[in-house]
């Protein structure tokens, strides 16, 4: 899937010529955390987001610092600080390093985006024109209209071992070479050893998201590398 699948088309946008109070109205208004700014072009030119309103002289949070620190900031930052804690209009406080995306951009690069550079929304450009917004609600949204998609369940127990040895030889994590798979009736037993605790969580939703299981046992044993210690599912069998 791509950005063009998942975005919001009907954009609620702010001038940058309005004023902070108007902009925190209309959040509260649309209920949304943000807004993209733009300018009489219609090109996009800012995020304005309610943590842009946090640090405010009107409500008394404007930052404070001890004298000493602040001559270690210099007076761009302050000056920074200043107009952002006094500015009257959209564009004094408005965030301008801008992370955008395109329709064609696919979901993953979405998601890595977001992640990297701490954000919940990305504005969807046409060349300087926006033309929609993804956030990470439109990508639970996503999530939620593909779940309902019900995938087709494997026609027998061996089509369901078949499928579920292929994903986990997909995967580098999963400890092939020490585990088994048995599976009657659509239920699955894993048997075998893993070296990390965390392969037992992992392996058992490998199984569950195979169509046509219905239920997994788990009868792995852990044995820690550096310890020598033994665990089943339920806790500590024996320690050499």
């Amino acid at each position: 899937m791509k950005a063009k699948d998942v975005m919001t088309r009907s954009i609620v946008s702010i001038d940058q010529d309005a004023t902070i109070l108007q902009a925190a109205r209309l959040m509260l208004q649309r209920r949304i955390s943000g807004l993209p700014v733009v300018n009489a072009s219609g090109d996009l030119v800012g995020i304005v987001t309610e943590g842009d309103f946090l640090r405010r002289m009107e409500i008394g949070t404007e930052r404070s610092r001890p004298r000493w620190l602040e001559l270690l900031f210099g007076p761009g930052k302050l000056a920074s600080e200043y107009m952002h804690s006094h500015g009257r209009r959209v564009e004094e406080v408005m965030a301008i390093d801008l992370h955008t995306i395109g329709e064609e951009t696919p979901l993953n690069e979405i998601v890595g985006l977001m992640e990297r550079h701490r954000v919940k929304r990305l504005p969807v450009l046409r060349g300087k024109k926006l033309v929609g917004i993804v956030t990470r609600a439109n990508l639970m949204h996503a999530l939620s209209s593909l779940a309902r998609v019900a995938p087709v369940p494997a026609k027998d127990d061996a089509a369901i071992r078949e499928r579920l040895l292929a994903e986990l030889n997909s995967e580098q994590w999963a400890p092939v070479a020490l585990i088994d798979v048995l599976v009657q009736n659509g239920v699955v037993e894993l048997w075998g050893t893993i070296l990390d605790g965390r392969q037992r969580g992992a392996l058992k939703v490998v199984a569950e998201n195979i169509p046509g299981v219905k239920a997994v046992h788990d009868h792995l044993v852990w044995i820690e590398p550096m310890s020598g210690m033994v665990m089943d599912e339920k806790g500590v069998v024996a320690a050499e």
